[in-house]
């Protein structure tokens, strides 16, 4: 077996980011720990002041198959280019004819940025056609 991970993304609003991506994957937000209702309420339980607790945020798989993801609050903005990134595959792949995978990463694109994702453009490649966006807060990804 291999082992687990998680993805970390550094964010200026990690609560924002996390709400984003928790839709675009079909992940949720985790679960507060047990006892609590909420996170707010887990948060002032421990003493974490209220101006301090949207300083990280994390999604997961409902059915826990898929990686978890941490969202992190950081002082600095994005200022350069991913050098990692994530596609996002809503075509079934290669298989699918190509007019087919076009209407689907359109049709997806389109919801994504009603989300508040920004497209930077489609992308048409030795068969392959993909969507490059940016996520709210500017992060590169690719539905595909």
């Amino acid at each position: 077996m291999g082992t687990t991970f998680q993805v970390t993304f550094d964010a200026n609003d990690p609560d924002r980011l996390a709400t984003f991506w928790a839709a675009v994957l079909g992940y949720k937000l985790q679960d507060p720990p047990a006892g609590f209702d909420t996170w707010d309420a887990f948060l002032a339980s421990i003493g974490i002041p209220e101006d301090q607790r949207n300083s990280a945020s994390a999604i997961v798989d409902p059915d826990g198959k898929g990686a978890r993801i941490f969202f992190q609050q950081v002082p600095e903005a994005k200022e350069i280019k991913n050098r990692v990134h994530l596609d996002v595959s809503v075509t079934g792949g290669p298989e699918s004819p190509l007019d087919e995978r076009k209407r689907k990463v359109d049709a997806v694109a389109e919801r994504l940025m009603g989300l508040g994702a920004r497209l930077v453009g489609p992308k048409e490649k030795r068969g392959e056609y993909w969507a490059v966006m940016l996520d709210p807060e500017g992060n590169e990804f690719c539905v595909q």
